[in-house]
């Protein structure tokens, strides 16, 4: 099949995308809550973030120890995705409280949407996730490698530059729209004086699968992401929490400059493979291209267009 090209025109005024904008941080912001009894993590992701900790605590610019940088980068993690949930955050977490025009598919199919924000980190393309992909955010290992000194670096400079400390870890959340009612030092000093349990079910993924795909004549490391399959909390992936669309399972890798999810026909139902990339640098809800009959194979379980 000829591939299709959609190009996106979000219906969305300046005015219109700017309300949207702002309800969508509303809503994000009502629905944060974090567990009131012992905090848990799981046991590779927590292991991912304390390894990230102790390197960035070792280069750090100012004193800060591998305890308080393991509390200090997690402590954003449990009111962006927790949800109040005892279960450990889930390394695939979607956002659910985006619904800008742009992100859906603009056929508008059903399950066919780009979830901007994701990750334990809610790594958003209009953000600090802008050069990464999905299944990177999703991947604790990396994401940690990326957030942890990232979080660390910020609190030294504001540090080195006069603030105290409760001063400069607000500004090393400053990303985080969830911390800016003091949750998050909340959390934090809850981790650091009582320590986080570890999880062993919830995996390096959270339940993603790490696959190899052809996409385009060329292999690449994907990331199978399948919602009924997400480990620890995962209130999220019901369609009745927040107000956007539960994507159909999808698979997500990087090709050259640009982020590329992709819905095989098998598993969207919707008889065609699309496809949806998203430039480095661009925010998902104003630069998605849509393509039908692009799709990829995946090498490892031979599913797909092989």
């Amino acid at each position: 099949m000829a591939d299709t090209e959609f190009v996106p025109t979000p219906a969305d005024t300046p005015a219109e995308r700017a309300t949207a904008d702002r309800q969508a941080l509303e809503d994000k912001l009502e629905a944060v809550s974090i567990p009131t009894g012992p905090l848990t993590f799981g046991a590779e992701p927590l292991a991912a973030a304390q390894s990230a900790a102790e390197s960035a605590a070792a280069g750090a610019s100012c004193a800060i120890s591998p305890e308080e940088a393991t509390a200090m980068a997690l402590a954003p993690v449990w009111p962006e995705v927790s949800g109040g949930s005892s279960e450990p955050p889930s390394p695939m977490t979607l956002s659910r409280y985006d619904n800008q025009s742009g992100l859906y598919d603009p056929a508008g199919r059903d399950g066919l949407f780009f979830n901007p924000g994701v990750g334990l980190w809610q790594m958003d393309s209009a953000g600090l996730g802008t050069d990464n992909t999905a299944g990177e955010a999703i991947d604790s290992v990396w994401v940690s490698d990326f957030v942890v000194p990232y979080i660390v670096d910020k609190y030294c400079g504001a540090i080195n530059g006069g603030s105290a400390a409760p001063a400069a870890r607000a500004t090393a959340w400053s990303d985080w729209n969830a911390c800016s009612a003091g949750d998050c030092d909340t959390v934090y000093w809850r981790a650091y004086n009582d320590g986080i349990g570890a999880e062993p079910t919830v995996d390096r993924y959270g339940g993603g699968q790490a696959r190899t795909c052809s996409y385009e004549g060329s292999s690449h490391d994907c990331l199978f992401v399948d919602v009924a399959n997400a480990q620890g909390a995962d209130w999220w992936a019901n369609p009745g929490s927040g107000q956007s669309p539960v994507p159909h399972p999808f698979y997500v890798l990087r090709a050259g400059d640009n982020e590329v999810r992709v819905w095989l026909a098998q598993d969207s139902g919707h008889g065609v493979d699309v496809t949806v990339t998203r430039p480095f640098g661009g925010n998902a809800r104003d630069a998605l291209s849509w393509t039908d009959g692009r799709g990829l194979c995946d090498t490892t379980e031979g599913r797909g267009a092989c």
